[in-house]
């Protein structure tokens, strides 16, 4: 790698694209996340049951599920700039509406709308690999990753502090609905100053909307596969809500929406179909083939990993109050103390991907994780608070870093499918966020952090045994604004 080629401060060309893209990817964590620091005012204000609580957890994640695919599909199709401004201005909505609710219902809904935000996410791994070769990808996705999940670690750092500031019941408030205006006002500011390619370059989109492009029979058959889970977590959250266990939903609702997933699910199997039937009747020209294992190794990969900080993120300030004797704002700065890493982990986890290879960095990163989680199930009061922080923070630095390595691999497996690869990774993240929340309510913290740490050894083991090297070779934009495909050392 070009040490020089790559200029983190400045504000022109694909730098200027980056700064612009991973401030979006900023305001998008830090308004889905604003909830968690103050979770402890809003439960008291409310009056909310364990019960309600784990209910706003889990529909924080809920719909980032099924938004991360549709984005992903619209930001190959639209474009980023478009897809992205939308996104903001409507989690801006969403917030600002969160923050003026008066009843338990009304925190749920919103909530669950609030989960649109983290598709955003998305966008940005189309937009930055438009603008960089690959030979720099991983760091430029690790950035972006890394530095906008900060918001998570900076709505822990700052919210509970600016809630004081505003002062009284309704400080929470406050703090909330400015994450709302600012996400509105940076749409704007991301409008206009983003442009979806370099000057002269092909935006490249799949040939057919609704569905992922498969190169072969297997790779067909693995596809529907790997869309369970998407489904299957929707299911889980339904019944989780349902009268089989928090008694949130009536028995009428969960059947009802128990059939509008079932309907999902079908529609998105004939949509696979109607995509992708060919590679029955008629092979794929070699040329235009890729391995869909490699898309199936990268989501159980970011399950593992952001699925489980998402967990992690939304229940660690009440963990950190619960089991050491401190103040909800010194909690609340605790539990974003992981994702602070975020800052590092992924730029880093993305740079070592790019210098000695995507697979041997993500076993390694998964390896650190199980360490890490298994490490903190053994977390108790007696244990001196500067280490439970310590072991928190080390673990996150693998974590994210593992998120690193999974996007410094998902523009890598098919260009124009990128925002669909990207998509799909991503709701498996979230996917990881439901499921490990689900076990959260149903086991002690401790055993909590031992089954994140079971997880991430199996999935070292199936990428050591199944993963290939991302193929090196890429498309790249040429100094006379053209689209090239060249090899890339």
């Amino acid at each position: 790698m070009n040490e020089q080629s790559f200029r983190f401060f400045s504000f022109e060309g694909k730098t200027r694209i980056l700064h612009l893209s991973w401030m979006a990817f900023f305001i998008s964590f830090l308004v889905w996340f604003n909830h968690a620091p103050l979770m402890a005012a809003i439960r008291e204000q409310f009056g909310l049951s364990n019960a309600e609580v784990n209910t706003l957890l889990l529909l924080n994640v809920a719909l980032t599920i099924p938004a991360r695919i549709l984005i992903g599909m619209l930001v190959d199709n639209l474009g980023p700039r478009t897809v992205y401004s939308l996104v903001l201005v409507l989690s801006g909505i969403f917030c600002l509406a969160f923050a003026l609710s008066t009843t338990f219902e009304q925190l749920a809904i919103t909530r669950f709308l609030l989960g649109f935000v983290g598709a955003g996410f998305v966008v940005g791994i189309r937009l930055i690999s438009e603008w960089y070769p690959a030979r720099e990808l991983g760091l430029a996705e690790g950035i972006y990753g890394g530095w906008g999940n900060f918001g998570a670690a900076f709505a822990g750092i700052s919210l509970p502090a600016l809630a004081l500031v505003f002062g009284g019941d309704d400080g929470w408030r406050c703090a909330v609905g400015t994450t709302g205006i600012i996400s509105i006002l940076y749409a704007g500011v991301f409008y206009m100053m983003v442009t979806d390619t370099p000057k002269g370059s092909t935006y490249f989109k799949p040939k057919k909307g609704g569905a992922m492009e498969v190169t072969s029979k297997g790779d067909f058959v693995l596809y529907l596969v790997m869309n369970l889970p998407l489904f299957i977590a929707l299911a889980l959250i339904v019944w989780k809500l349902g009268p089989a266990k928090l008694n949130m939903l009536g028995e009428t609702t969960t059947y009802v929406l128990y059939s509008v997933i079932a309907a999902m699910m079908a529609m998105q199997f004939l949509r696979i179909w109607q995509v992708n039937g060919h590679v029955f009747s008629k092979p794929v020209p070699e040329f235009d083939r890729y391995p869909f294992k490699q898309v199936a190794l990268l989501n159980l990969t970011y399950m593992a990993s952001f699925g489980s900080e998402l967990a992690v993120v939304s229940m660690l300030p009440l963990y950190f109050l619960d089991t050491f004797e401190i103040s909800p704002v010194l909690a609340g700065m605790l539990g974003g103390s992981f994702a602070l890493m975020n800052l590092v982990g992924r730029p880093g986890g993305g740079y070592v991907a790019d210098r000695y290879g995507r697979k041997l960095t993500i076993m390694l990163t998964m390896a650190g994780i199980a360490i890490g989680y298994l490490l903190m199930g053994q977390i108790n009061s007696s244990w001196p608070l500067v280490l439970a922080v310590g072991l928190v923070l080390f673990c996150s630095v693998f974590v994210q870093a593992g998120c690193g390595a999974v996007y410094a691999s998902v523009p890598l497996v098919k260009r124009r499918l990128t925002g669909q690869v990207a998509g799909m990774a991503g709701a498996y993240g979230n996917v990881g966020g439901v499921v490990f929340l689900l076990v959260l309510s149903l086991v002690s913290p401790a055993m909590f952090f031992v089954v994140l740490g079971i997880v991430a050894l199996a999935n070292m083991l199936l990428v050591g045994i199944f993963m290939d090297e991302p193929s090196p070779q890429t498309s790249e934009v040429m100094p006379d604004g053209s689209v090239r495909m060249i090899e890339v050392s």
